[in-house]
């Protein structure tokens, strides 16, 4: 039971994370982008993210309970949670989906890191951080069409 705690403290870090997405909202930038087809509804977004940041906290604490504290695997964990509430401030905040599309791939790179580091030490751990990878595949691929879509009237929306 004494395990209770970190696991709190794993998801609240993991949802933490979240917390850039309830200040740097899409807003009317946003929606005057041209956007693929294949978009996914915008009320689907909050459904899979809070499915993920829950996984991503259970991640966290299984590889906590199997290895305490693995500097090295909790380090690009946190990393990675870093790297997640960066893209928000950069493609909702700063309007540039360009330079988000590069922070993304960088956060792609760290879960892919993680899991390679957490399959040795708890394969479920790794395993949970699979359906986030393939989402934040997916929303690359949508990251870099917005961008390749709107290109100059991205870049001179600018911040605001």
């Amino acid at each position: 039971m004494h395990s209770f705690p970190v696991l709190v403290a794993f998801e609240v870090a993991s949802f933490a994370a979240a917390a850039t997405g309830v200040i740097f909202r899409p807003g009317d930038w946003y929606k005057q982008l041209e956007k693929p087809r294949w978009r996914p509804p915008d009320w689907l977004f909050a459904p899979v993210w809070t499915v993920l940041y829950a996984s991503i906290g259970l991640s966290g604490w299984l590889l906590w309970l199997e290895a305490g504290v693995a500097a090295l695997p909790l380090s690009v964990y946190v990393v990675q949670l870093l790297l997640n509430a960066a893209w928000t401030p950069i493609f909702f905040g700063l309007h540039r989906p360009g330079l988000a599309v590069v922070e993304i791939i960088v956060l792609w790179a760290s879960i892919l890191a993680t899991i390679i580091m957490f399959h040795p030490v708890n394969a479920a751990a790794a395993l949970l951080l699979v359906p986030y990878l393939a989402w934040v595949t997916f929303a690359a691929a949508l990251n870099l069409s917005i961008w390749l879509r709107n290109g100059s009237k991205t870049l001179s929306r600018g911040a605001r």
